[in-house]
């Protein structure tokens, strides 16, 4: 296939296009623009829907509706507006909707700046609505990346009835880079057994996040939603893994800090210093077994990220002290630069 220039935002949009999204509900906010401008230039050219919410909150609820009938949906926002969504993202997930939402995180807390950060795992990870729930979490790297993940985000969702959602940041976004628009999956997947589409020659089906009768309802409900997150855990771990093997020290970032980490593996090795990278692709579920496996041996792990240290408890919890784990964060959407996290390994060498 051919190689095209693109931004971030845009390469989203067309993958989700090629993915089969017809639908798009959002309101704008930077650094995630591009994105809802391109689905309102491309979806009406493939008879989509476009629409401009009235507000974040508005916007999730139109997901739910869409999903609720079958579609293929997507929203994206940037940090504050995703917090305005997770209510919505709540009621997906107990209501075992399928959705897609993109997060282009931006410095915070609060309005914060429109500079790319990574203060948003904690609230994507963990869950930053209420209960017991997890969404599936990607996380790019590059444009190419996000054109594939998008891709994959859908079967994913279609798949396990979930919540996917792709964590990039400002820069990642912004960024242009070559890259091979990817095939459609191919994958069809059996909506008929749950989807609102008119009730002529079949019971109805019933689709809430409100269980109140019988009493035991929303504890069946939930056992059967942990039951899905643990096979989950177990079939759809994603990471890579870079000059890892024969490292004495092992450097640990997704995202863009990861990019950063790569090129001060390449300086570390240039200057004698055995470095190795290893990337979680999916932070929810997180690759503990991998990581465990990848830190076996190593004299020291560094967690570089563009927060105050959220993904690096993750990695602590990973390891179990059998490694030494260091961290490195910058805030407020500075990114790390690469004599900064090679000074700091060089001074574990001394």
């Amino acid at each position: 296939m051919a190689v095209t220039l693109m931004k971030g935002n845009e390469a989203i949009g067309e993958a989700a296009i090629i993915a089969g999204c017809r639908h798009y509900f959002g309101y704008p906010i930077t650094p995630q623009n591009e994105l809802p401008a391109y689905m309102s230039m491309r979806l009406p050219k493939v008879g989509g829907t476009f629409l401009q919410a009235e507000s974040e909150v508005a916007a999730i609820n139109m997901v739910l509706g869409a999903s609720a009938a079958g579609a293929r949906v997507m929203t994206s926002s940037s940090s504050p507006g995703v917090s305005l969504k997770m209510e919505g993202i709540s009621y997906l997930s107990g209501a075992e909707l399928p959705a897609v939402v993109v997060n282009m995180m931006r410095g915070g807390p609060g309005l914060g700046n429109i500079a790319g950060a990574q203060g948003d795992y904690f609230q994507a990870v963990k869950g930053g609505g209420h209960g017991d729930y997890h969404c599936i979490v990607l996380a790019p790297n590059g444009v190419q990346e996000l054109a594939d993940l998008t891709v994959k985000a859908f079967d994913l969702a279609d798949q396990y009835r979930i919540v996917v959602i792709i964590l990039g940041d400002g820069f990642i976004g912004q960024m242009s880079e070559p890259i091979t628009l990817p095939a459609p999956s191919g994958r069809v997947f059996d909506k008929s057994a749950w989807m609102l589409s008119g009730a002529t020659g079949r019971d109805p089906h019933v689709i809430a996040s409100m269980r109140l009768a019988p009493d035991d309802a929303l504890a069946h409900l939930n056992a059967r939603l942990q039951d899905k997150y643990r096979v989950i855990e177990k079939a759809e771990c994603m990471w890579e893994k870079s000059q890892a093997d024969d490292a004495e020290f092992l450097l640990v970032g997704f995202g863009l800090s990861a990019r950063i980490c790569r090129s001060s593996v390449s300086a570390l090795r240039k200057a004698g210093v055995r470095a190795g990278l290893f990337r979680p692709i999916t932070l929810w579920p997180f690759p503990s077994g991998e990581l465990a496996r990848a830190a076996a041996g190593k004299k020291k792990i560094l967690v570089v990220e563009m927060n105050a240290g959220q993904m690096v408890e993750d990695v602590r919890l990973s390891v179990l002290s059998s490694v030494p784990v260091d961290f490195l964060g910058t805030l407020g959407g500075v990114t790390p630069s690469v004599d900064e996290i090679v000074e700091r390994v060089r001074s574990y060498a001394r």
